[in-house]
């Protein structure tokens, strides 16, 4: 499958001083994400969803992309918006709310940060053996399209290359550093279907999170690619509330 088409940057100017910072997860493509970057469009705010390095053409391409990469890709997008806008939040899905939460805690002045099914805690072993399972195996099978609604459907990669995993596991040791010192206001949204990522990532999160004004909103509707599920409209409803009381 030619995932070009479905990875393409998302980008809105308005003359809203709010902006929002969209990013989608791993293997994936930004167009799990661009119903909810033109949710936050339609509200009048200025949006960025960019393309996460080694997405959107090929899996083998991940296997030489560091999460430094994706921290660069994130970084620039956020440089765009701080030109056009007085207040940033950040919205991320499963690896991108991870990058969601690294950029939060790299920057103050960020206004709040919205988490989906974020990464920030696995418990299964088999995550012991990632980095040794990279030198032996390029990739494992796919990830993609945990969704509920049969009608709906993640363009992603059909296999999960290893060095992505390895790459993603070292980002969230880098951001778990970070947890206790993140002040900003935090929406979680956790889908008690997923199947890719545990309860206790959102859990671990709230509890971890130094910050006083953070809210976790169980989806009971939707499975790990809660942006294209059932749930999606209440995620964006629930999403706007919270950017604009903050």
């Amino acid at each position: 499958m030619d995932l070009k088409k479905y990875h393409q940057p998302f980008s809105y100017t308005t003359k809203s001083e709010i902006g929002v910072l969209v990013i989608h997860g791993l293997t994936s493509t930004t167009s799990s994400m661009k119903f909810l970057a033109e949710q936050f469009a339609d509200a009048g705010y200025n949006v960025e969803l960019p393309c996460l390095a080694g997405h959107g053409t090929k899996w083998q391409d991940m296997n030489s992309v560091k999460y430094t990469d994706w921290v660069n890709d994130v970084e620039k997008a956020f440089i765009v918006l701080q030109e056009k806008c007085s207040k940033i939040f950040l919205c991320g899905l499963s690896l991108g709310g991870e990058l969601a939460l690294y950029l939060t805690g790299k920057h103050p002045e960020v206004a709040g940060t919205i988490l989906i099914n974020h990464t920030s805690k696995f418990t299964n072993p088999k995550f012991w053996f990632v980095p040794i399972l990279t030198k032996f195996i390029r990739s494992v099978p796919a990830i993609a399209s945990d969704i509920k609604d049969p009608n709906s459907k993640e363009y992603a990669y059909d296999r999960t290359p290893t060095n992505g995993i390895n790459e993603m596991l070292k980002l969230i040791r880098e951001v778990d550093k970070m947890q206790s010192n993140i002040l900003q206001p935090c929406l979680i949204f956790k889908s008690k279907g997923d199947h890719a990522v545990p309860k206790i990532s959102a859990t671990y999160t709230m509890k971890k999170l130094g910050s006083k004004d953070k809210k976790l909103i169980w989806l009971e509707n939707s499975y790990h690619v809660a942006p294209l599920d059932y749930d999606k409209e209440l995620i964006a409803k629930k999403s706007i509330e919270f950017i604009n009381v903050h």
